[in-house]
């Protein structure tokens, strides 16, 4: 019998909440938020237990699944694995890279399975382009590009205190080069511009911007990323090497018009939004967590790998604001 615990009910967590709800594993879930009403309707929606506080959910619980606002993401970590859960955290597992690092510092101590949350990994073609490049059939990598392009921006609310679109958005993209290519990127290069809502100036950050990762081999990937794509949620890869290329994220439901005559790829429906793009996704990712819990199976995504992640982001933040490449080396803490 495994119960889980889902701490957070924002839009993330009660998707996570309906997914655990369905997975075979699964015999039980203990939910808190810290508003009652919320924690209420989700635990009436799947027959689960609300918890009235962190502590009590803690105590009840064989694992954790941390969904909370960002800010709270490091404290509820690391108070599920001092009780000796096996956690699983969103991204980002702290709000810099150094406080990430110290994170990953007690759960390495610890020896407590975490996983942090980076579905893309999870995805049948991103992970067909990962055995790709790992069997060698591509020979040499030279490029790897990733795209990651939303409907519309979240509500500002959100924006004032996600920690900018690199940190809030683009970490995913900054994972899954990372992962693809197998290798520390040493470089980053970001640029980056305010189109749409005045607002993102205001609170530093920018709603368009791409950015240059050279790795350790000189493999070079390239990040684009936007808050504005009227017809549906992009997410594309694109990885070459110098025999072969492949490509992720290139379906049907792609939100773009191709302009070649006499070719009605992609037919559409397009991807309303990152929930519906990677529903199989976060399953299995989740399914995995559930085996992490039960002793089967070791983190996919450790803490260790969202450090790398948070010092790429840092990194881009810096040169955005620096207008020149900032090293690897000099972010945070590996």
């Amino acid at each position: 019998m495994t119960t889980l615990g889902v701490i957070g009910l924002g839009r993330i967590g009660a998707f996570h909440a309906d997914t655990l709800s369905g997975l075979d594993g699964v015999d039980g879930l203990v939910v808190a938020d810290e508003r009652a009403e919320v924690a209420a309707a989700v635990a009436a929606k799947h027959a689960a237990k609300q918890a009235d506080s962190i502590e009590t959910l803690l105590d009840s619980v064989d694992g954790v699944v941390v969904s909370a606002a960002t800010p709270a993401h490091a404290e509820l970590t690391l108070a599920a694995v001092r009780r000796g859960l096996p956690t699983f955290c969103e991204k980002p597992i702290a709000a810099t890279a150094a406080e990430s690092a110290r994170v990953a510092e007690v759960v390495a101590r610890s020896g407590v399975p975490v996983q942090v949350g980076y579905q893309r990994r999870f995805d049948a073609a991103f992970a067909a382009a990962k055995q790709a490049v790992d069997d060698g059939s591509l020979g040499p990598l030279h490029t790897v590009r990733s795209t990651t392009m939303d409907p519309a921006p979240p509500p500002m609310e959100y924006i004032e205190s996600s920690g900018g679109i690199f940190r809030d958005c683009a970490v995913h993209d900054f994972d899954v080069l990372r992962w693809i290519a197998g290798q520390e990127a040493v470089e980053v290069y970001a640029t980056g511009s305010v189109q749409g809502d005045p607002r993102f100036a205001e609170f530093g950050d920018v709603d368009t911007a791409a950015v240059l990762v050279t790795f350790e081999s000189g493999t070079l990937g390239v990040v684009s990323v936007a808050r504005y794509n009227g017809r549906g949620y992009d997410c594309r890869l694109e990885v070459h090497g110098f025999h072969d290329t492949v490509v992720a994220g290139w379906d049907g439901g792609a939100p773009m018009r191709n302009m070649e005559p006499a070719n009605d790829f992609p037919a559409g429906p397009y991807h309303h939004f990152f929930m519906d793009r990677f529903t199989h996704a976060f399953r299995a990712e989740l399914a995995a967590f559930v085996d992490v819990v039960n002793g089967e199976a070791m983190p996919a995504c450790t803490v260790a790998d969202a450090v790398e992640v948070a010092r790429i982001a840092e990194a881009a933040a810096e040169s955005l604001k620096r207008h020149m490449p900032v090293r690897i080396e000099e972010v945070g803490a590996s």
